[in-house]
């Protein structure tokens, strides 16, 4: 490979072929659950530089591993440890190539970091609501990579309804300029929505054409407290009912999840901690076009009904822009509190939300009675019918050992739980190197079957991300096809 690793030092220049020195921050997943070796990292600095690169490496029959900001939580973007795969990092293609307020559209390369992203949109008089907890780290290729979600999925949907066009290196190191801020267009198959979400098994997002949106005249957050989970999906439903497409989050965390944000980062003052009646909590936002006022009686409005209902038994209104951050603040140090925690087991599911409360009651009863001690962390996106049901160790435990012994166990016990309720064993995360045994478990033959002939048709090397999403079946495929 040493031919190979000159091409790509005389393609990008020596100084972003990394193949020595501490390279954790490419090898390594956000988690620190797997640590893979890389052939080498390579930074290309425009998008003619990564097709050369992948035409480079597919000449030498070298695996590419294409990573954007490296924060994904289902190991889709960490080379593995044979030392063959080569790391395609994106971050030096960041610039914001135009905004165009007119057609509300901005184009932006793949290595822009997601806030800058919004920081941009924001310059310009206007709002990309994409928010996810990494938006400091992560990047709009992985977000689009990945179709992300994030806490605004309920108003504006996911990555892939954010995005109009995009430009793309295909396995051959072909270069698709899809970059049309078009919001009709009816030539053919869908290309973009299905590179969205490929997880780059089928190309590599290099730029994409974004939707923008006015920024709304007012924005009001609530924290409140309900009595059970059905009440926190009664109150979704009195929420659309008052506050319509105003209505841009609805979280739900449990009262276990919170008091890890309490006891790990005591200086954020949790709302309703204290009180043993308060199983949940919900976090919802308002965003009105009009004004303050109007927004602030739509709130008043649905709050006083949903006292009345039974819905919430307390709330906090949020009296400025600082409180409401403060509160999203709490919600998003829930993963950081359970990291701090210890180790843990992370579902990241979608289950239909008339079907939710049913599910959660299921589900917390099973793994009680199967598993003794175990702690249920339980939190997500409600108004989207997406949670993030984690599971930590026993108390006083060992959770390594824990993890060893009984995480396939409860991944089992979740995920069966999650089919029986009409789910999906992933929202948001992605399938990854992490779950490609559930995918093939829980997906239906016809669907797995399109997927390889996708694969194999676009990829017949397959030369992108190998081993990820489709899982190994993916590569015999493409080898029986070479023979």
């Amino acid at each position: 490979m040493h031919a190979l690793i000159a091409s790509l030092q005389h393609t990008v220049g020596a100084a972003h072929v990394l193949t020595e020195g501490d390279l954790t921050a490419y090898e390594q997943d956000w988690r620190r659950r797997v640590r893979g070796k890389a052939l080498a990292v390579v930074r290309p600095g425009n998008v003619q530089e990564v097709a050369a690169v992948v035409r480079a490496c597919a000449a030498a029959g070298a695996p590419i591993v294409p990573q954007g900001g490296n924060t994904g939580l289902s190991v889709g973007s960490t080379p593995d440890g044979s030392g063959r795969e080569v790391v395609l990092s994106l971050t030096r293609l960041n610039a914001v190539r135009a905004v165009d307020p007119d057609n509300l559209t901005m184009t932006v390369e793949a290595g822009c970091i997601l806030q800058n992203v919004q920081k941009a949109a924001r310059q310009a008089g206007l709002l990309f609501p994409l928010s996810l907890a990494a938006e400091g780290s992560c990047t709009i290729g992985g977000n689009l990579a990945t179709n992300a979600g994030g806490t605004q999925v309920l108003r504006y949907g996911n990555t892939r309804e954010l995005c109009l066009g995009l430009e793309v290196v295909t396995p051959q190191g072909e270069i698709w300029h899809g970059l049309r801020g078009l919001r009709k267009d009816n030539t053919g198959y869908d290309l973009r929505n299905l590179m969205i979400g490929s997880e780059g098994t089928l190309g590599i997002i290099t730029a994409a054409t974004l939707k923008l949106f006015p920024q709304p005249a007012a924005r009001l957050t609530a924290w409140a407290a309900v009595p059970s989970m059905e009440q926190a999906v009664a109150l979704l439903g009195l929420a659309h009912q008052h506050l319509g497409a105003g209505l841009t989050g609805f979280e739900v965390m449990g009262r276990f999840a919170l008091g890890l944000v309490h006891k790990h980062m005591p200086q954020l003052r949790v709302p309703f901690i204290d009180r043993a009646d308060v199983p949940y909590c919900v976090l919802l936002e308002n965003s009105d076009s009009e004004s303050e006022a109007h927004a602030r009686a739509r709130f008043e409005s649905l709050l006083e009904t949903a006292f009345e209902a039974g819905c919430v038994s307390d709330a906090v209104v949020a009296e400025s822009l600082a409180q409401a951050h403060q509160l999203w603040h709490i919600r998003e140090s829930i993963p950081l509190a359970q990291a701090e925690e210890g180790l843990n087991i992370k579902h990241d599911v979608s289950v239909p939300i008339s079907r939710i409360p049913a599910f959660v009651a299921h589900t917390d009863a099973l793994l009680a009675r199967e598993i003794a001690g175990v702690r249920l962390v339980n939190f997500g996106h409600l108004g989207d019918g997406n949670l993030h049901y984690n599971v930590q160790a026993p108390e006083g435990g060992d959770a390594r050992a824990f993890l060893a012994t009984q995480e396939a166990r409860v991944n089992d016990l979740v995920y069966d739980a999650v089919a029986q309720f009409g789910g999906s064993f992933s929202a948001e995360h992605g399938v990854g190197a992490l779950k490609t045994d559930k995918l093939q478990q829980y997906q239906s033959p016809v669907a797995l079957s399109m997927m390889r002939a996708v694969k194999q048709a676009l990829d017949p090397q397959n030369l992108f991300n190998p081993g990820r999403v489709l899982g190994a079946a993916a590569a015999t495929t493409a080898a029986g096809q070479k023979n």
